[in-house]
């Protein structure tokens, strides 16, 4: 067998699922260092544990950036990151290094569609509040409008980024009896036809919907586009559903047409910032639900993640395609 070279140093900047680690140790190509904690790693340890590393392997709460980017050295060739999104990764000082940068996209979207569903059921039905109402003594005789809701049968659907995860969505929307399914976005998308989807702009989608589901990519044009006049265009029976980034929502506009009855209820799986405090006003409302970024906390999809992340990482290492390389 020809020897293997000088063993390249790799950051793991979290404990990560065993398929992962599974993956990386069996390589033979890199000495790993890991901040051994289900905790994110403070600034100093990964100013720390990135110094002369090749690889740098991460997750959503680690910012990326060119103090990080110094730190680490001329040595580093790739950084994967265990998660979709991006925007925790100064891509501009990235490119301009020449490090390539691996993320995992795909694997968690039926996940993420599964979960947005199940909080779009949950906050509609109310079943938060219904699970109170059993535990506290609330639930006494049969009342004709006690705790009643919002159907998905014969309602109007409207998805805000129809993508991967927006399709999936919608996939998984229809059969529930949904009578017209409205998307918008920068441009029409062919796919669309699968669901029936009708390209309309975004006035129109935010007046005509009886839930409105958020699955866009966090931009500056994304950034707050929740905010005041949005909520103020919706119906006020209408459903707000949130499972993208948590920046995409002006949460103190949120909190007004909530409590003000502009809008009827919503349902949050990110928030700003995260975790978000027990004292957010968000959080005195009866009528929002919100859950701690679990869109794709699946024991499978984690682990299929973990070693897409590990095999995106070896391949920045030793100069071979990537399963999934982020063109920066």
């Amino acid at each position: 067998m020809q020897k293997v070279g000088k063993m390249m140093k790799v950051f793991v900047t979290r404990r990560i699922p065993p398929e992962g680690m599974q993956i990386l140790s069996s390589a033979g190509v890199c000495e790993m260092s890991v901040w051994d904690s289900d905790e994110p790693v403070p600034k100093t340890e990964l100013l720390k544990g990135v110094q002369g590393a090749a690889g740098i392997l991460c997750l959503l709460s680690d910012k990326i950036d060119a103090e990080v980017l110094n730190a680490a050295g001329p040595n580093l060739k790739v950084i994967s990151t265990l998660s979709v999104g991006f925007d925790h990764l100064a891509l501009d000082e990235i490119k301009k290094r020449g490090i390539r940068v691996g993320y995992t996209p795909d694997v968690l979207t039926d996940a993420t569609a599964e979960l947005t569903v199940a909080l779009l059921l949950a906050t509609a039905r109310r079943l938060p509040e219904g699970v109170e109402e059993v535990k506290n003594g609330g639930w006494s005789t049969w009342k004709p409008l006690w705790l009643c809701g919002y159907g998905l049968s014969g309602s109007t659907v409207g998805i805000i980024g129809l993508g991967r995860i927006g399709m999936a969505i919608a996939q998984r929307l229809m059969p529930f009896g949904v009578k017209r399914l409205l998307y918008t976005g920068r441009t029409a998308k062919p796919h669309a036809a699968e669901v029936n989807g009708e390209f309309a702009p975004i006035d129109t989608l935010l007046s005509e919907s009886d839930f409105i589901v958020i699955s866009c990519s966090l931009t500056p044009e994304t950034q707050g586009l929740c905010d005041k006049a949005f909520f103020s265009k919706m119906k006020n029976t209408a459903v707000f559903v949130n499972t993208s980034r948590g920046a995409v929502v002006n949460q103190e506009d949120l909190y007004e047409a909530l409590k003000n009855g502009q809008i009827a209820a919503a349902g949050l799986d990110v928030t700003t910032p995260e975790p978000l405090p027990t004292n957010h006003p968000l959080l005195t409302l009866k009528n929002c639900v919100v859950l701690p970024h679990i869109g794709s906390a699946t024991y499978s999809t984690r682990g299929i993640m973990s070693s897409l992340a590990a095999r995106n990482l070896l391949a920045g290492l030793q100069g071979t395609d990537m399963p999934s390389e982020l063109k920066v």
